[in-house]
């Protein structure tokens, strides 16, 4: 059993190696086709870039402060916007899939929420909020708490019934059923939620920034495309996927975590 794991888990690391050195070489390549395209003008540089020229000016921010000083503000409002959607969205969630009558009453409306796009609301977010870091964290919220609500719905939906029957069986309550089956089985749905939420909450963060922001990524986004300033433009467009690309690695690697964990104790 110890050599079957063993192999298992090598097989594993060598597959993600092997994904990772073929993921490079197509974004080296990329670059490499992009740099030499803009030195033989074959596209037009008012319109463009050139990697060489996206790391200069990165650079340049970075020295002068000015890249820094967005990107505390983008991530103050994503961070806040991002922690609440998280302390209510689970909760909500787990009522909605686990009491039916919570599930009747309130589904219609998550699901109108759920489809509706936010950045529609965020002329009211304005209105209400004013035009501070309020109402781009309530577009954040708005944006990330839903893939939350859906996944711990569906999580509370979907317990292995043969567990809960085991459950029963030995008197539990359904106190204890939640606490001890229903809660560490929703894990996996927990980790897909947040990856899909922290992707809506960077999106939302964006938007709010450029509909209504006078700092952040999104507001210098907006003021570097309006400005014609390309450059700029690709280094804030490589910061915000940095950015993305970090945290959902690092959600995916601790759900793998987590399916390794359950294929050990199997």
């Amino acid at each position: 059993m110890k050599y079957d794991l063993y192999d298992f888990r090598t097989r594993k690391l060598l597959e993600s190696l092997i994904g990772l050195a073929m993921s490079v070489g197509v974004i080296i390549a990329l670059l490499v086709l992009w740099e030499v395209s803009a030195d033989l003008n074959l596209i037009d540089p008012m319109f463009s870039s050139s990697p060489s020229r996206v790391v200069t000016t990165g650079l340049e921010m970075i020295a002068d402060g000015t890249l820094w000083k967005h990107i505390k503000a983008s991530g103050r409002v994503f961070l806040a916007g991002f922690g609440l959607a998280v302390l209510f969205g689970v909760p909500i969630g787990v009522a909605l899939g686990w009491f039916k009558w919570v599930n009747r009453a309130f589904t219609p409306l998550v699901s109108a929420f759920y489809t509706m796009p936010r950045i529609a609301l965020m002329p009211l977010f304005i209105i209400w909020f004013g035009l501070g870091d309020a109402a781009r964290i309530a577009l954040v919220v708005l944006s990330a708490i839903f893939p939350l609500i859906v996944n711990m719905q569906v999580a509370m939906q979907n317990i292995d019934g043969d567990y809960r029957k085991v459950g029963i069986a030995y008197g539990a309550t359904q106190w204890q059923l939640f606490w001890t089956i229903a809660l560490p089985s929703s894990v996996p749905f927990l980790l897909t939620g947040l990856r899909l939420a922290m992707g809506r909450g960077l999106l939302g963060v964006v938007a709010a920034e450029i509909f209504g922001g006078a700092e952040g990524v999104g507001y210098m986004l907006q003021y570097a495309g309006a400005t014609f300033q390309i450059d700029v433009v690709f280094v804030l467009v490589v910061v915000i996927m940095s950015f993305g690309v970090i945290f959902d690695r690092s959600l995916f690697w601790i759900s793998r975590r987590v399916e390794s964990w359950k294929i050990a104790e199997a």
